[in-house]
């Protein structure tokens, strides 16, 4: 079956939907990091979104839109954490019941969070284990609608409101972004942005960021086709080890992004510690991967104007100690 990619106008949709419920996350300019590249750079900080990531904006957009009957025998999704508590959340809003397939090795906090919001979940060991068909025989077994976690279309229509945010608030200051680098594990985010950046500034530059043991959609620009990562994990970045980016957000970024960054998890905990240092903010290792590449790929700005998301503040507080001792993040 064939299924309909999602435009712009379907992103102006999902923020309609999403008005009043979720929260309008602030584009933040720092001088310091001005300075230190040498340009303009906007951070949009979906860390303050609900559930500390940008995964409640997607979530919200496909609920809300169930018809009575399908809520009343709930939804299953899988996933290391942010879809998991931004469905969890979703779904506590709405009233329905939620069942979360999540990985044993997903960040403690995380899943205490999901279960916290109600929902029911259910593990299964990282790269032993389906974690999509342990998902579906659960929602065929209970009648239940499964939520992917990004290659949805109503998903990556929700995602997209981050960026269609992103536009709004530039155009009031006046400016149009050179580039923009937006974080991409299935690539939802990525394509919903895309198409609300392209859209309102032509011109701009989209770029992923990934951690290098998961580089799936850089390569895959590359060779114009969908690539698989080697293995499932490798990383610090738990939220983006997704294995291959998605069929439907691959059709919207292989025509709108320039290419994709690729960052060491080294400058992922230096960045950690730059954000908490210096911008005072707290980020998890996947949420930090735009910024990460505007310091360590992009480099000085010349003059330009850079946007980069911060995807996510879920980070375990072990980790976030340990990141805290790495060696403060270069520029270059």
């Amino acid at each position: 079956m064939t299924v309909e990619l999602p435009d712009v106008a379907e992103v102006r949709a999902a923020a309609a939907r999403l008005a009043g419920v979720a929260v309008r996350t602030p584009l933040l300019n720092f001088p310091w990091l001005d300075e230190r590249l040498g340009g303009r750079v906007f951070l949009k900080a979906e860390i303050f979104q609900r559930t500390g990531s940008f995964k409640f904006r997607g979530a919200w957009n496909r609920l809300v839109q169930l018809p009575a009957e399908a809520r009343a025998r709930g939804v299953v999704a899988f996933s290391s954490g942010n879809h998991a508590q931004g469905v969890a959340e979703a779904a506590r809003l709405l009233g329905l019941p939620a069942t979360i397939v999540m990985p044993t090795d997903a960040p403690a906090i995380k899943q205490a969070a999901t279960r916290a919001l109600g929902a029911e979940v259910v593990l299964y060991q990282r790269g032993r284990e389906s974690r999509e068909a342990i998902a579906a025989r659960l929602a065929a077994e209970r009648g239940a609608t499964l939520v992917p976690a990004f290659d949805d279309p109503q998903v990556i229509a929700g995602q997209g409101t981050a960026g269609l945010e992103i536009a709004e608030d530039l155009a009031a200051l006046g400016l149009a972004p050179d580039l923009a680098v937006i974080c991409a594990g299935g690539g939802g985010l990525t394509a919903g942005c895309a198409l609300a950046l392209c859209d309102a500034f032509p011109e701009v530059a989209v770029y992923t960021a990934e951690p290098e043991a998961c580089d799936d959609h850089r390569r895959s620009f590359i060779s114009g086709r969908r690539e698989r990562n080697a293995e499932e994990g490798g990383s610090i970045c738990d939220a983006l080890l997704s294995p291959m980016p998605g069929e439907l957000t691959f059709a919207i970024t292989a025509r709108r992004c320039r290419a994709g960054f690729a960052v060491s998890d080294d400058e992922v905990r230096a960045t950690l510690r730059l954000a908490f240092e210096r911008l005072k903010l707290v980020l998890e290792p996947g949420g930090a991967v735009a910024l990460a590449a505007l310091l360590h790929r992009v480099g000085s700005l010349e003059g330009r104007v850079a946007v980069a998301t911060l995807s996510g503040g879920n980070v375990d507080p072990e980790l976030f100690a340990a990141c805290l001792s790495a060696p403060a993040a270069g520029a270059g």
